[in-house]
């Protein structure tokens, strides 16, 4: 894997950067998906949502959650966006709001110190999340307010290195968004149901086949952040944290069987914002904690 962030930055500041919390109690709050009944055959040996599926903006679309440990609103937000597009055949495009599961979900864990996605899934099943999309964006009634920056060296950008931790922005009751007529009440999108995946890898293939980029999660290494092409296995360097992210696909790089997943970095940050993993020996744990749902559409 080639080198991205530059090794001279701090990695208090890279421990920003990474927000998911492990799953900590037995008590499971999402139930675990009954198993799919398609045959094994049916599954390719690479896939990708963004092709599976051109007419869903959200799944190549890369979030920035700026100097803020949101990915796991990032993940689940950006997923569930995936699926609201997918399973309504592209009539439902908008973006839905990182902005309101941050900030108004108290169960999730502490919003930019970090939160659970398991929890957060839940959270769209009892409550469900407005539209929102980037920051400055006036797109949905809670756009994101945290400002993207470089989680690297060089771009346009501000380096994120360089500004303030970020405190979470106050949970609001109302559309942020002056110019999105729909009213706050009126915008929520739920889940049916919320649930995680078995810890199989044909297991989540299928899932991602049928309905839709998954959230996952993993543990950061030192020498993650400068990943810039490949696929990726940890080989050096002490854990930094846990991260939550968006797996989109799976393929076969010169013979090694990766994850494609979309981190929320920006785009200048690994290979335009995407990554591949090794996948089959639940690599940094990313193949233990599957979250997903079905949209209510």
């Amino acid at each position: 894997a080639g080198e991205n962030f530059s090794p001279d930055i701090p990695l208090s500041y890279i421990k920003q950067l990474l927000g998911k919390k492990r799953r900590t109690s037995n008590d499971a709050v999402l139930p675990e998906r009954e198993r799919h009944t398609i045959p094994d055959s049916s599954v390719p040996q690479q896939f990708d949502s963004r092709k599976h599926w051109p007419y869903c903006p959200s799944i190549k679309h890369i979030r920035d959650q700026g100097v803020c440990g949101s990915c796991w609103a990032v993940a689940a937000a950006s997923t569930l966006s995936d699926r609201f597009c997918i399973a309504s055949k592209g009539i439902i495009k908008k973006p839905l709001s990182i902005e309101e599961l941050l900030s108004c979900c108290e169960d999730c864990g502490e919003g930019c110190n970090g939160g659970e996605d398991d929890r957060a899934w839940k959270f769209f099943e009892t409550h469900g999340i407005v539209t929102g999309g980037d920051y400055h964006s006036k797109i949905g009634c809670q756009p994101y307010q945290i400002q993207p920056c470089e989680h690297h060296t060089t771009g346009k950008r501000p380096a994120c290195s360089t500004l303030p931790s970020t405190k979470t922005p106050d949970c609001q009751k109302k559309c942020i968004n002056t110019n999105y007529k729909k009213p706050f009440e009126n915008d929520h999108y739920k889940t049916k149901v919320s649930y995680t995946i078995a810890k199989d890898v044909m297991e989540i293939k299928k899932e991602i086949l049928l309905n839709g980029p998954v959230e996952g999660g993993f543990i950061v290494y030192e020498d993650f952040p400068v990943y810039k092409s490949g696929v990726y296995q940890h080989t050096t360097g002490k854990e930094l944290g846990g991260h939550a992210i968006r797996i989109i696909g799976w393929g076969i790089e010169n013979g090694t069987s990766y994850w494609l997943i979309a981190n929320s970095w920006n785009t200048d940050w690994g290979d335009n914002g995407v990554f591949k993993m090794l996948q089959g020996v639940n690599e940094c744990g990313i193949e233990e904690e599957i979250t997903a749902g079905e949209p209510d559409v």
